[in-house]
């Protein structure tokens, strides 16, 4: 009987770079035999994920039925099946930039142009389903550069991808903008790049209005919605106060619009919030506090309680009707 041949050492590292993911090719240039690669999957040591690559750290008794590995296993096991400098585009780029924090099912792998796309998608070797979408890239469209691990298109490109999928050009730019990592400019010099983009005009309109100082999808909403729609006063965004920030400044009416689109917000949240409208009121600044349901649902109604406060001190103009006011009249 042949002595089992050990998983060298190098192997192991290379792995828990690799979130536990080792190909073949890998695992016979670290110095381990075919047959060793064989015996490791046949005894449970090691899940096959898809041809050719192996996840070395399943944590489970041999022969027992194997654990659904983790995402950025899945991740890491796609990259390398899309071969030499795949990486990880659209929905899976943006959860590992934060940009989203459900983790896709399907997970887009580009191919770098003029490579293999693999003809293993969707369903497993280990018996789960739809994991990986092979999409080859077309020539000169994104930024080369992979950052992170797993390799993933860049920030700007991905927040691009993202929107000429679905369209949200709200949700995927403010949720970068915020990251502090990209900037409205970068967004737009990155558009601009691009010969094809699908939303484009979404894409620039919403970065107009991130321009004068929103941040948020919710505060986006209430410029729009509320401020624009009703021809409000032109406020300030996003400016400093002593220790804190605030969301909206209609400075010579002395009046402050504080949005927050968190859920219960309670707790520690809370009172800062109480002892930033405290702050306000010592310094003669009156503070109004909207929530999501109150922009998105009833912005007539906010419009109207906004206006009221600024015809009270000192505002000598008149909201006007949007279409939604008019057709509730």
């Amino acid at each position: 009987m042949h002595a089992r041949q050990p998983v060298p050492p190098s192997l192991f590292r290379l792995a828990l770079l690799q979130a536990g993911v080792v190909t073949r090719e890998q695992a016979v240039g670290c110095g381990l035999g075919a047959r060793a690669i064989d015996r490791l999957v046949a005894d449970g040591r090691w899940l096959r994920l898809a041809p050719g690559v192996y996840w070395l750290f399943p944590a489970r008794p041999p022969g027992t039925p194997g654990a659904r590995p983790p995402w950025v296993t899945r991740a890491w096991a796609g990259c390398l099946l899309g071969g030499d400098r795949a990486r990880l585009g659209g929905a899976a780029a943006g959860h590992l930039w934060g940009l989203d924090p459900e983790p896709p099912e399907l997970i887009t792998v580009l191919v770098p142009h003029g490579g293999t796309v693999p003809r293993h998608q969707g369903q497993g070797a280990a018996g789960w389903a739809g994991r990986w979408s092979f999409v080859r890239e077309r020539a000169a469209v994104r930024d080369p550069r992979s950052p992170g691990s797993p390799p993933r298109t860049g920030l700007t490109d991905t927040v691009l991808d993202l929107v000429a999928a679905d369209g949200d050009a709200v949700r995927w730019t403010t949720a970068a903008v915020q990251t502090g990592r990209v900037s409205v400019h970068g967004l737009r010099a990155a558009a601009d790049r691009r010969a094809r983009l699908r939303h484009r005009r979404r894409l620039l309109v919403t970065l107009d209005d991130l321009a004068v100082g929103a941040e948020s999808a919710l505060e986006l909403v209430y410029l729009r919605a509320v401020e624009r729609a009703h021809g409000l006063p032109v406020a300030e965004r996003q400016v400093r106060r002593r220790d804190t920030r605030a969301d909206v400044l209609y400075r010579d009416f002395g009046l402050l619009v504080e949005l927050d689109g968190r859920r219960g917000h309670e707790g520690a949240g809370r009172f800062r919030d109480m002892r930033r409208d405290n702050r306000a009121t010592t310094d003669g600044l009156a503070t109004l506090r909207y929530g999501w349901s109150d922009v998105r649902d009833r912005p007539c109604e906010v419009a109207a309680q906004v206006a009221e406060n600024l015809v009270r001190r000192g505002w000598t103009g008149l909201p006007a009707r949007c279409a939604r006011c008019r057709r509730v009249a």
